[in-house]
């Protein structure tokens, strides 16, 4: 029998209730999902480390029985290499998400040509929504907890000083 297993590779900093509704689609359409966070992104100042990522990421997708989460350092062709992975999830919100993730299956595909990248569009209600503005919106004492799971909403009160307008 052909199982098919692909990674869901990203930062996940922090997870959104974007990310989960990829996750959750994702883990409808092939046999093993892997959400992979990337250790050494280009990305500074991570708000949580890569554990506690995964912890977070870990309970929020108890309930899918095929989805696994790990850490990975490195090109991510090497990593699905190791883990046995035909293919890799990308999520794209916009054109300019769809121009980055383009080159970057490109590339990928250069590497390893057999590997696939398959690109999924989030629910409508999430296209806006990316990690980098729940911080942001959080830090200035937004509300972002309809778009994050509540054990996100609960370590964001403890990691992020809220700045109150003066």
């Amino acid at each position: 029998m052909h199982t098919v297993k692909a990674i869901y590779p990203g930062t996940f900093d922090p997870l959104t209730n974007g990310h989960l509704d990829l996750i959750a689609r994702g883990s409808q359409i092939v046999d093993q999902l892997v959400v992979a966070i990337l250790r050494n992104s280009e990305k500074s100042n991570p708000l949580f480390t890569p554990d506690e990522r995964a912890e977070m990421i870990t309970e929020a997708t108890r309930p899918f029985g095929n989805v696994s989460v790990m850490t990975f350092n490195g090109l991510l062709v090497d990593f699905c290499r190791a883990q046995g992975a035909k293919a890799v999830l990308r999520g794209i919100r916009a054109i300019s998400d769809y121009e980055y993730e383009f080159q970057m299956a490109m590339m990928n595909r250069k590497l390893d040509p057999n590997v696939e990248t398959l690109f999924m569009m989030p629910a409508e209600k999430y296209t806006y929504v990316s990690s980098r503005l729940i911080k942001g919106v959080f830090q200035l004492g937004g509300d972002v907890s309809a778009l994050v799971p509540p054990l996100v909403m609960e370590r964001l009160k403890t990691k992020v000083p809220i700045n109150s307008p003066e």
